[in-house]
């Protein structure tokens, strides 16, 4: 227990959300206010247990029973998809908002990052603002000067210092309380997707920082973000949060491997979408990826070959034509991983029939573990026919793709090249 440094027990947290009644008007009348606090009043004196919930409100339960423990020195990744309650459990742990329910036991002082706009004064300058930040963490003015110079040069805002932060960009804010927030020593550093506001250049500046704090000051991070590559780069431990709960708790891959593979399991329609452009003389309606079987997958292996299925509607008056269709994949970061389409494999695909699929087949996927964006195009004589920007997600799980064991980390790089290694004398 000594080297326990978060402890929640059984923690919740639950709202009420308000909705405005059908044929109501936006405004009551007085008299309605008074009989509705009179009947709530009445209920509450013959059953004080029972509360009762106005008929236009609903109780909605953002963490339900989140019970783990984290140790000193421990670097975890708590991920999830939207909704699922991360940053609601951040700001428990920061003291932001009190749980309704359960416990948490914290030792040492905590600095968080959530939000961009939190834990400045808009009116203070940026000096002004170091100098708050360190006084509420407790640090006195002689700590606060020591680590001066560091948090300047690593926030890069120097020009800047003595303007109000509410001048800041978005960029410049996070860069400075990135940069205040792991300076200032504190036992406990709480980082949420707030980092995804700066640049590629800046964020990896970040991770370097947050992994230093945690392996040379034996500091501990709780840190919450969609890029699978990052948690996995930082992070020896991770939390896997689904609709307010803990699906699961242990090794960052496994916890990564969980998370991937609830993304797979999202509809794959997409003629819904509102994301599109083009004509819309073909439109795809869904996609599915399948072994070279036949086989549905939810989890694709580094290595797997693959076939990336798009099925699609036509109008017969724009019928045949011969178009150009590419997919374009990314990483979370919006980074270029590469981009394929029919004419550069020398392929012309005539589409003459109203309904059908466009079949994308990739052997012996090169990539590494991550969740990785799809964009697809549908383009004829120039112009777009039908594409959705980031359309669906290629959830990648580590495989053994050059057959030795050995499965590196995206933080490697976003493509695995096999080599023949010998030597010459």
């Amino acid at each position: 227990m000594s080297d326990t440094v978060i402890q929640v027990e059984n923690l919740g947290k639950k709202y009420i959300i308000g909705h405005q009644q059908e044929g109501h008007h936006r405004y009551k009348a007085l008299r309605d206010v008074i009989a509705d606090g009179a009947r709530s009043l009445g209920t509450k004196i013959r059953n004080p247990r029972k509360a009762m919930a106005p008929k236009n409100q609903e109780e909605f339960w953002a963490l339900k029973d989140v019970s783990f423990e984290v140790k000193r020195g421990e670097v975890v990744g708590i991920i999830g998809r939207n909704g699922a309650g991360k940053s609601t459990l951040l700001k428990v742990l920061s003291r932001i908002t009190e749980p309704t329910t359960g416990r948490v036991k914290l030792k040492g002082r905590v600095a968080s990052l959530l939000e961009v706009g939190t834990g400045f004064h808009p009116e203070l300058t940026g000096r002004e603002n170091i100098f708050l930040n360190g006084a509420i963490l407790g640090m006195s003015k002689v700590e606060i000067n020591r680590k001066f110079d560091e948090i300047v040069e690593f926030a890069e805002v120097s020009r800047f210092l003595d303007t109000p932060v509410k001048r800041y960009s978005s960029g410049m804010y996070v860069r400075l309380a990135f940069a205040v927030a792991a300076h200032l020593e504190p036992e406990i550093l709480v980082v949420d997707e707030v980092l995804a506001v700066g640049d590629a250049a800046f964020q990896k500046k970040c991770l370097g920082k947050m992994g230093d704090v945690a392996q040379q000051e034996g500091k501990t991070i709780l840190f919450v973000s969609h890029n699978m590559a990052s948690v996995e780069r930082l992070c020896q431990k991770g939390i896997y949060l689904s609709r307010g709960s803990v699906d699961f708790i242990g090794k960052q891959s496994n916890a990564i491997a969980k998370y991937l593979k609830s993304s797979s399991n999202e509809s794959n329609l997409l003629d819904q979408s509102l994301n599109r452009k083009g004509s819309g003389e073909i439109r795809i309606t869904s996609f599915e990826i399948r072994d070279l079987k036949g086989n549905h997958l939810d989890n694709i292996c580094s290595g797997d070959s693959i076939d990336i299925i798009l099925n699609y509607e036509a109008a017969p008056q724009a019928l045949p034509v011969e178009p150009i269709i590419s997919i374009a994949v990314r990483t979370q970061l919006e980074l270029p991983v590469f981009l394929q389409h029919n004419r550069l494999m020398g392929k012309e695909i005539k589409v003459s029939s109203t309904k059908g699929c466009i079949v994308c087949r990739i052997k012996n996927l090169p990539l590494p573990a991550d969740n990785y964006l799809v964009t697809y195009s549908i383009i004829s004589n120039g112009s777009y026919i039908d594409a959705i920007e980031n359309a669906f997600q290629l959830p990648v799980i580590g495989g053994d793709f050059f057959g030795s064991g050995e499965i590196p980390p995206i933080s490697h790089g976003v493509c695995l090249v096999s080599a023949d290694w010998r030597l010459e004398s």
